[in-house]
């Protein structure tokens, strides 16, 4: 398979966080999250503008919603979209975003929130010491089976992890997201997982309250705010009730905007 080899990500591309979400800042930055856009298993394509414009919203939500703790946001812009096998080239971005972060803001809390491939960046890059939280939007992960080996979950131990699925994404399969997270559980009790009923991959139908459900955990996560009570429940709950949660609709009321 020489084929990564001839397409993947020219070594002239590098990734990139450029400018903060909502512009630059002159207050103390408190914590960071840095997004981590959707891509493709196989590819040697450039990164998708497409793909980064659709995490701009809630990057916005989450920068209003956390601004009296100087929260920052970073869309990541890849090197390409191709997550390539064992290249793992989304995931080596995300790592290499969060210890740019480091270098950017010092020693503060980070949270890695991805969609799609992202997701699965975002869950693999976990391990950097800097990273207190993961949500995972519409996980794309691989099937658990004997002929492969599981993703990881060691590296999320001591983090705070939300997973979230529409039971009707034909992209990303649901189920594979709720046997990770089953496996998150057993290793890190601090793993819950909610389930968007009727939903897509790009969770549009309840885009308002998965943008709610997201502020909420980040701003719990890393700035200690009381969270929700169907957050905390999930969180308590055994498996599987705190991995099939359902996202209320309404979910967040005046947190919507």
């Amino acid at each position: 398979m020489a084929h990564f080899a001839l397409v993947g990500p020219s070594d002239a591309r590098r990734p990139r966080l450029g400018r903060p979400v909502g512009g630059s800042r002159t207050s103390a930055v408190g914590g960071v999250v840095l997004l981590l856009p959707d891509g493709e298993p196989v590819s040697g394509r450039r990164a998708s503008a497409r793909a980064h414009a659709a995490m701009l919203p809630l990057a916005r939500g989450l920068v209003r919603a956390g601004r009296s703790e100087g929260l920052v946001a970073h869309v990541v812009r890849y090197r390409g979209r191709g997550w390539n096998g064992t290249d793992a080239n989304l995931a080596t971005d995300a790592s290499w975003a969060v210890a740019e972060a480091v270098r950017r803001y010092g020693d503060v809390p980070v949270c890695l929130l991805g969609h799609g491939l992202g997701a699965r960046a975002a869950l693999r890059a976990a391990g950097h010491d800097a990273v207190g939280a993961v949500l995972a939007l519409a996980p794309w992960l691989p099937e658990d089976d004997m002929a492969a080996e599981p993703e990881s979950v060691r590296q999320l131990v001591g983090r705070r992890v939300l997973l979230v699925h529409g039971t009707n994404d034909a992209r990303t399969d649901p189920e594979l997201s709720f046997r990770f997270a089953e496996r998150a559980k057993k290793a890190n009790r601090e793993t819950c997982r909610f389930e968007v009923h009727s939903d897509g991959h790009a969770l549009r139908q309840y885009a308002a309250e998965v943008r709610a459900l997201a502020a909420d955990f980040v701003l719990g996560a890393l700035f200690a705010r009381p969270v929700a009570r169907p957050v905390t429940d999930a969180m308590a709950a055994p498996p599987p009730l705190g991995l099939r949660m359902p996202l209320a609709a309404g979910f967040g009321g005046t947190l919507r905007r």
